[in-house]
């Protein structure tokens, strides 16, 4: 019998790490349909340091619509942070289950008082969906869903474009867009611009660390905006940036983008997974990573475990409240960045064109990861686990260093040379990008997170360079 919820599918199963790790689904395209490259991904890379670049971020990421005269409490009840925003702001969203950990995050837009729009990955948007159709709400939600990352020639479309004017020189960019200058709003907030005739959306962003814009507008007038922006941009060498150099940017400012749902387990949650489909996102998910544990509520993390503990905010009642309210924040993980040694990764790239000698795990540059959630064991000089590291796997080539996201055990200080172990136990999954590779250790550096020193002076965000709340 054919599975037809998650629920079904662990059921068949017993075992949801096995399930997980051994996925067959075709691997996870981050970026689905963006060229891969404009120019070549290190020249881009060194675009949103020191120039000005054009994101595209159209087709990545899930948006939902709700509106409706419970639009907010669905948010409020939903959410760690604070229900209090204004219109034409924006602000995280960070969902926990009900033992307090992260189901998923994302982006939540107010652009009116009973009117939102949550961009981000697939865990939150189908939280929100769930909650919307089983918890009595009074809204409309309308979902549109990220790319397909296989489209077999089938037509991609989208409600919206999505951009992001990015770098030091970004600013100049767009007030010649606007044909005058442009009011720096605050952080997170949003207003209107005109490109190339077309009235649009735009959020004060920071992505790569300096001052810029997220721009969206209808699908339709995709080209001529990218023709306009691109135009515009062109005496200050605007750089449209690839699918491959665009996830980099995470690992130099600290996000990360994909932990583990915390869905799986618990009694509670059965309705939930009996809503999913066993296709799903949670139900198609390839777990990767040296770190193998029996039970998957070892994957599970915290808010303070990515660095979103300042959001939890307990002036409002949410799923998960009460969970939270008992957690030491002192007892979690602490975010950094681990700097990979150039000479292991050096020692692991040869490996590829070694006949004779052992064959590791495929790194691929400049994105390292092969799972949709990927943990890695990080241990300390004696083999024990001091922390993890998760999905970021990137090389920089703005530091010219191989760099990866993860967390670490409170007392081990920044500047700690610690070691990743590198590829999966027992030669590795059934995961279709995974070959046969025996496991190697790369010594790594815990870090600052950021590992940018520009990102940790410059951007303006909370879960990237800060304890601010947003």
């Amino acid at each position: 019998m054919t599975a037809k919820t998650l629920q079904d599918k662990i059921d068949e199963h017993g075992d949801v790490v096995g399930m997980l790790r051994n996925s067959t689904a075709l691997p996870y395209i981050s970026h689905p349909v963006v060229q891969p490259e404009f120019h070549n991904w290190r020249d881009e890379s060194l675009a949103w340091r020191q120039g000005v670049v054009l994101f595209d971020q159209t087709h990545h990421m899930d948006a939902l619509y709700i509106r409706g005269r419970d639009a907010h409490r669905l948010i409020s009840e939903t959410s760690v942070t604070t229900p209090s925003f204004p219109v034409d702001s924006a602000k995280q969203y960070v969902a926990v289950n009900h033992d307090g950990h992260v189901v998923g995050d994302g982006i939540i837009h107010r652009e009116g008082d009973d009117d939102f729009m949550y961009v981000g990955r697939s865990p939150a948007a189908n939280w929100l969906l769930f909650n919307a159709e089983k918890g009595g709400y009074d809204v409309d939600v309308d979902v549109d869903r990220r790319s397909s990352e296989y489209p077999l020639g089938r037509q991609v479309t989208r409600r919206y474009w999505r951009v992001q004017i990015q770098g030091p020189r970004a600013w100049e960019v767009i007030e010649k867009i606007n044909g005058g200058p442009v009011e720096e709003i605050k952080f997170f907030r949003e207003a209107w611009i005109s490109i190339g005739g077309v009235r649009a959306r735009s959020l004060r962003h920071g992505m790569a660390g300096a001052p810029g814009l997220e721009i969206w507008g209808p699908y339709e007038s995709y080209l001529q905006v990218r023709e306009a922006i691109l135009e515009a941009g062109q005496e200050y060498g605007i750089v449209p940036v690839g699918a491959r150099a665009y996830p980099t940017s995470a690992v130099e400012s600290g996000w990360i983008p994909s932990p583990l749902p915390a869905v799986y387990t618990g009694d509670r949650l059965r309705d939930y997974r009996e809503w999913l489909p066993a296709d799903s996102y949670e139900g198609r998910l390839p777990l990767a990573g040296s770190y193998a544990r029996e039970s998957v509520e070892d994957y599970y993390l915290t808010p303070w475990d990515l660095r979103y503990g300042s959001f939890v905010k307990f002036d409002h009642d949410f799923i998960g409240r009460e969970a939270l309210e008992a957690h030491d924040p002192e007892t979690f993980r602490r975010k950094v960045t681990f700097a990979w040694n150039a000479e292991d990764v050096t020692r692991i790239l040869g490996s590829v064109v070694n006949v004779d000698g052992p064959q590791y795990k495929y790194l691929e540059l400049p994105l390292g990861n092969y799972g949709q959630s990927q943990y890695d064991s990080v241990l300390d000089g004696v083999g024990k686990l001091v922390g993890l590291s998760l999905l970021n796997v990137a090389l920089s080539y703005n530091e010219r260093r191989v760099l990866s996201t993860g967390v670490v055990d409170r007392d081990v200080p920044d500047g700690a040379e610690l070691e990743l172990v590198w590829g999966e136990p027992d030669g590795g999954t059934r995961k279709l990008n995974v070959e046969r590779h025996e496991q190697t250790t790369v010594r790594v550096v815990v870090s600052p997170s950021p590992y940018s020193a520009v990102v940790r002076s410059e951007y303006q965000g909370g879960w990237r360079s800060s304890d601010t709340v947003l």
